[in-house]
């Protein structure tokens, strides 16, 4: 695969767990205004390709470029414009949901407090604004890890399972928002056992175990 010169690039990636080689020569390519689906069974990869994608960890061969440069030579430039969202949710128990977005946001850039309420208000969790993350049900922390992210203001979604927890109301809330983003120029890698049925430039990769 050729390194796309405008937009995120996964070329040949090869990771092995001990002995297990979990990636075996992995490539893809993401532009503005699309959204790829990575389906695959437990244990095929999924998260780990996101891992790799976002920079968290380097592959043994291959190499992830962002706009035709190797993110390793572009590192400030790339994690400007990325938010990454984990299958955990990664809040602090003790902090309240605004906090926990103020800290993570704010290593970031500066934000202020009635645009994360707005982030909270667009994921539905305003009214757990003011709570500890520690006493949200799931559903909640996956809607307030989803406010940090839009709160992020980036351009590249990489998202590890947001449906999980979620109701049905909220799966539909989070597959607009996947929308509105890639409509609006943003690209989101999407790792769902979901099925993604959304109305943009919409891609699907399966990995094999």
């Amino acid at each position: 695969m050729n390194t796309v010169a405008d937009g995120l690039s996964v070329e040949k990636v090869h990771v092995w767990r001990g002995d297990r080689h979990v990636l075996k020569g992995v490539s893809l390519s993401l532009a503005p205004r699309q959204l790829l689906h990575i389906r695959g069974p437990n244990g095929s990869g999924k998260t780990t390709l996101l891992r790799v994608a976002c920079g968290l960890l380097r592959p043994e061969q291959g190499e992830v470029s962002w706009n035709g440069h190797s993110i390793s030579a572009v590192r400030l430039e790339y994690q400007a414009v990325l938010a990454y969202a984990s299958h955990e949710p990664a809040l602090k128990g003790d902090l309240t949901a605004l906090e926990n977005l103020r800290f993570a946001v704010g290593l970031k850039r500066h934000v202020s407090t009635k645009e994360l309420r707005d982030n909270l208000e667009q994921t539905g969790a305003a009214a757990c604004a003011d709570l500890p993350a520690r006493v949200l049900s799931a559903g909640q922390r996956r809607r307030v890890a989803m406010a940090r992210v839009l709160a992020m203001s980036a351009s590249l979604w990489l998202l590890d399972e947001p449906f999980t927890n979620l109701d049905a109301a909220g799966t539909e809330l989070m597959s607009a928002l996947l929308r509105s983003h890639v409509s609006q120029g943003g690209a989101a890698l999407v790792v769902a056992h979901h099925d993604l049925t959304i109305a943009v430039d919409l891609r699907r990769m399966d990995l094999a175990a």
